[in-house]
């Protein structure tokens, strides 16, 4: 598998999905390709950067389910000029994201945002990044009842499905495979810049 790629979805052959290879030694022109692709985006959208806002989902409390908050505080860290919720000191998740998308909703008119969360998948995509169109669903894989949020987004795969119960994959996901694939969203990110 190459370490960029798209595809078109089956269902809907309007909406793409870009994929990066988050294995630690992803190339800098994958990185900025796909910044590239969202920086086009936020070109079209003619948002100013304070409307712009990147939701980090997840809980600290688990491995498999703490992609979001490493890439909200890496992003803090980093000074990024956007609008960034979720952090390891102040994570949103299952508890608080209705409460946080409010929160949003009042404090700016018509915001784009792009939600960042961690996600299962199949054998071959754990440790790549997708980014695609249209809302994020969090806590699908867990069953739980949660509000699409992002006008775009991006999803980790930390792990796959396989025999063991769907919530033991919060448990069972190496760190290295997570902090990979929190590097590589910053990166992509880092790289958007706003002329």
């Amino acid at each position: 598998m190459c370490p960029f790629y798209y595809e078109k979805e089956k269902k809907n052959e309007e909406t793409t999905s870009y994929y990066v290879k988050a294995n630690g030694k992803t190339e800098e022109k994958d990185c900025e390709m796909l910044a590239l692709k969202i920086k086009e985006i936020i070109r079209q959208s003619s948002h100013e950067d304070n409307d712009i806002v990147f939701l980090c989902i997840g809980s600290d409390r688990y491995v498999g389910d703490s992609l979001g908050p490493l890439v909200g505080t890496m992003l803090k860290e980093n000074n990024v000029p956007f609008r960034v919720y979720g952090t390891l000191e102040e994570p949103v998740h299952a508890f608080n994201l209705k409460g946080k998308l409010k929160e949003i909703n009042k404090q700016f008119k018509k915001p784009l945002i792009f939600s960042i969360d961690a996600s299962i998948g199949d054998q071959n995509q754990v440790g790549h990044v997708r980014f695609k169109e249209g809302p994020l669903i969090p806590g699908k894989a867990l069953e739980k009842m949660l509000p699409a949020v992002g006008d775009y987004h991006f999803v980790g795969f930390v792990n796959y499905i396989d025999p063991l119960p769907t919530s033991q994959f919060l448990n069972d996901t190496r760190l290295f495979t997570v902090m990979n694939l929190a590097k590589t969203i910053v990166k992509v990110i880092m790289n958007i810049n706003i002329d």
